[in-house]
């Protein structure tokens, strides 16, 4: 099978496209026109692969905006790009700390923003985590900064009763977090706790609508009976790829994980086998149910961006990747002088 460098010429055929190609790869002096490419959508879909596809064939780089692959050591369990795939296209952003450490949205932000804009290539932005998405782009929000002691002792409740309790404070927020998003409850608490204000009113303000950087973006959207079976089998094949032996590895090298990196969906699910609290097969179920669910709450965060534009993402990845390539390039402003 020939490589992806290989059939890029036959993909991008018209001369509009030929163009474009030859203005993303032909010199520094685009960089201050040069629009970002966004792929977004949920776990599973396919965005990987497509931006890698792109970044190729457009001498581009990539920028995961991915709250679990900033990890070291997290590999199988975030799906972050194998030494291959980073050999094909430069990436950034993943790798920063290790998993007893903890990272910010804040610290995410700073580093994107450097990197958009050295813009020394065109970056491709891609991953899962739509709060990263939001605050890169509409700014980060201005609630209190995190309280451990706060966090510690919500953490010790049930998703239930969290969820209670938020109902009682911030209906508007309660609505909108589903029961099994623990991490949201807790922050949702904690900003009440802190400031005696419900989240859903500093998240009004922060609602601007005015975006931080210009971009071109596209969505992979998927049938959610399909999307389910991709994500169960992908599960399949992580825990085949030794993602329970990863696991162990990083207990034993770290002592453990940090509260922001035990968020990873599937990792505490594998400490549990590891402690001998539960079965594997247990787990496993688990964990495709804990990804279905994440899906589903990427999804919501992200049909709420206009911005999007959405492409069926159950086609083959040169299918997929040309009519990416052809939005992106009716975007670009120089192109009129082509």
């Amino acid at each position: 099978m020939p490589s992806a460098h290989k059939k890029a010429g036959h993909a991008i055929r018209t001369p509009r496209m030929l163009a474009f190609a030859a203005k993303l790869t032909g010199g520094a002096e685009l960089a201050g026109e040069r629009k970002t490419l966004v792929i977004v959508g949920a776990t599973a879909s396919g965005k990987s692969a497509a931006a890698l596809e792109i970044a190729e064939r457009i001498s581009g780089e990539i920028v995961s905006v991915d709250s679990m692959q900033v990890y070291r050591a997290m590999d199988i369990g975030t799906a972050k790009p194998t030494a291959a795939e980073q050999a094909r296209a430069k990436h950034h952003l993943i790798d920063l700390v290790d998993p007893n450490e903890s990272f910010t949205v804040a610290k995410f932000v700073e580093l994107a923003d450097e990197l958009i804009g050295k813009e020394s290539a065109p970056l491709v932005i891609t991953g899962g985590t739509p709060l990263y998405y939001k605050s890169l782009f509409e700014g980060l929000f201005e609630g209190p900064g995190a309280d451990e002691a706060v966090r510690s002792r919500l953490r010790e409740q049930t998703n239930e009763v969290l969820r209670d309790r938020l109902l009682e404070v911030d209906p508007a927020a309660a609505a909108r977090i589903h029961v099994n998003d623990h991490k949201r409850l807790i922050r949702a608490l904690e900003v009440f706790e802190l400031t005696g204000k419900p989240i859903s009113s500093f998240q009004t303000e922060w609602a601007s609508g005015l975006l931080r950087h210009d971009a071109v973006w596209i969505g992979l959207s998927w049938d959610r009976e399909i999307l389910n079976r991709r994500i169960n089998a992908r599960a399949k094949l992580m825990i085949e790829a030794g993602w329970l032996d990863e696991t162990r590895s990083i207990l034993d090298r770290f002592g453990a994980f940090s509260p922001t990196a035990s968020e990873a969906t599937g990792y505490r699910e594998l400490v549990e086998v590891i402690r001998g609290r539960q079965s594997l097969i247990d787990a496993i179920e688990q964990i495709k149910i804990a990804t279905r669910q994440l899906a589903r709450r990427q999804m919501k965060w992200l049909r709420r961006w206009p911005q999007i534009k959405w492409i069926a993402g159950d086609r083959p990845l040169d299918e997929i990747v040309n009519e990416i390539l052809a939005i992106y390039a009716a975007s670009d402003p120089t192109m009129s002088r082509t």
